[in-house]
């Protein structure tokens, strides 16, 4: 549960301090601690891997989780949108943990949602975990969705992203990387972005990750110019692919 002990920051002239811009396929983003991305000419806010109701999905396997994971992850959300206020959120797939997640969500947290997408639009791209879409929850679900110069999926392409006319914003795979600092090994999820492709983290509190070295990234960065912005307790650190820990 590495997200719950993240604490929202200041605001400092409409923008959170403690954050890292970069440029996807010359498309200005902000990178944020609580994991998300914020692309300030559109409006637009993403994230990806929620998990919703992972506990819940356990539970009807029989494996006890504690059941406050999607309470924690909303709360995050929530946050983040205060935060930002964007129009228009797009979360990038594995929304719910299971094909049932959405269906059998508590009506307070369906309420909840509702909050948080009034007055905005929502997109929700489907995933392998949630692949039918969600259930009585506002907004849209769709396997892609293109706008504003980027596709954003749920599963990164397989084709290089800096041979194509459009730069892509991708989850599925729980980028993590490993920096040494103090004499100490800190492992922490990360956006990895080599100027044309972004993974995102994921935002989910019950999600792991996967090292940016692990051969189910391998081929996907040009990494001569990959950087890992980590997320920090209160600000992202970059650093560059050959000066992370193998």
């Amino acid at each position: 549960m590495h997200r719950l002990g993240l604490n929202p920051h200041t605001m400092i002239a409409g923008q959170a301090t403690g954050t890292e811009e970069i440029l996807v396929h010359g498309t200005a983003a902000v990178c944020d601690p609580l994991g998300a991305l914020y692309l300030p000419e559109t409006q637009t806010l993403v994230v990806s891997d929620l998990h919703l109701e992972k506990g819940a999905a356990f539970a009807r396997r029989g494996m006890l989780l504690p059941p406050y994971d999607t309470i924690a992850t909303l709360n995050i959300l929530k946050a983040v949108i205060t935060r930002y206020e964007p129009k228009l959120l797009v979360s990038l797939g594995d929304n719910f943990h299971d094909r049932r997640g959405s269906e059998f969500l508590p009506k307070d947290l369906r309420r909840m949602i509702a909050d948080m997408a009034r007055g905005r639009d929502w997109i929700w791209i489907n995933g392998n975990h949630d692949p039918d879409g969600t259930t009585d929850l506002p907004g849209i679900s769709i396997d892609e969705f293109a706008h504003g110069g980027l596709v954003f999926r749920h599963e990164p392409s397989l084709i290089s992203a800096h041979q194509k006319s459009m730069g892509e914003v991708a989850g599925h795979l729980h980028p993590a990387a490993t920096v040494r600092r103090r004499e100490k090994s800190v492992r922490r999820p990360c956006f990895a972005c080599d100027g044309h492709r972004l993974l995102m983290p994921a935002f989910g509190v019950l999600t792991g990750g996967l090292d940016l070295r692990h051969k189910a990234i391998q081929g996907l960065f040009r990494e001569e110019t990959l950087v890992a912005h980590l997320l920090g307790r209160d600000r992202i650190y970059s650093v560059r692919y050959g000066s992370l820990m193998g």
